[in-house]
């Protein structure tokens, strides 16, 4: 059976402002260093084969923090890149939903190709990997999108996945399955520290 993971990447500034980042590579703050730095306390122990990541440098920044005591094989796989917002990208939602309140933003990458890339992306993660438990870390609007394929109706797309939250996929009778979502019990001890 093969198994992976999804993790968000952690906090950015933009996620903060709550700007739309799309492809624009934006950096890890201090608190999406240490939501990376809880995964990776987390996932220590545990048996994992291949840690995957999108090549936009808030996953990849994430996925090496994960990996620094794992010390697994390190793959970038640009199937798991964000979706490209177009014009809407840098924007808050007071700004896109002004300019652009049908959500049809400029040049933005449409559905049917964002979807395409995920499934071949999926496939690949299976070919290559078969059998194994895979990591992979990527963005919310990726995982957002792959837990709506997978969930036949039955996921509720409109969820906040939080920054460094993890989701379980595993390939049984020739599909996908979603085994859990946005788990981030693993994030508590953070929010305590903030309180």
């Amino acid at each position: 059976m093969t198994t992976i993971c999804l993790i968000r990447h952690g906090e950015t500034e933009w996620n903060k402002l709550g700007r739309i980042q799309g492809t624009t590579d934006v950096p890890l703050n201090e608190t999406g260093k240490q939501q990376a730095r809880a995964c990776k306390d987390h996932l220590d122990g545990e048996a994992w084969d291949v840690i995957v990541t999108s090549p936009l440098k808030r996953a990849k920044e994430t996925a090496e923090i994960i990996n620094e005591t794992l010390r697994l094989p390190f793959v970038e796989m640009k199937e798991f890149q964000e979706k490209h917002f177009g014009k809407a990208e840098g924007m808050t939602a007071d700004e896109r939903y002004g300019l652009f309140p049908d959500k049809n933003y400029p040049g933005q990458e449409q559905p049917e190709e964002f979807h395409g890339r995920l499934s071949t992306g999926l496939m690949e993660l299976h070919e290559r990997f078969s059998n194994q438990r895979v990591l992979v870390v990527a963005h919310g609007g990726v995982i957002n999108a792959i837990l709506g394929q997978l969930a036949y109706g039955e996921y509720d797309g409109d969820i906040r996945l939080q920054n460094g939250g993890m989701n379980h996929l595993s390939y049984t009778s020739e599909r996908w399955e979603i085994q859990h979502y946005n788990v981030v019990d693993h994030l508590e001890v953070l929010d305590a520290q903030t309180k």
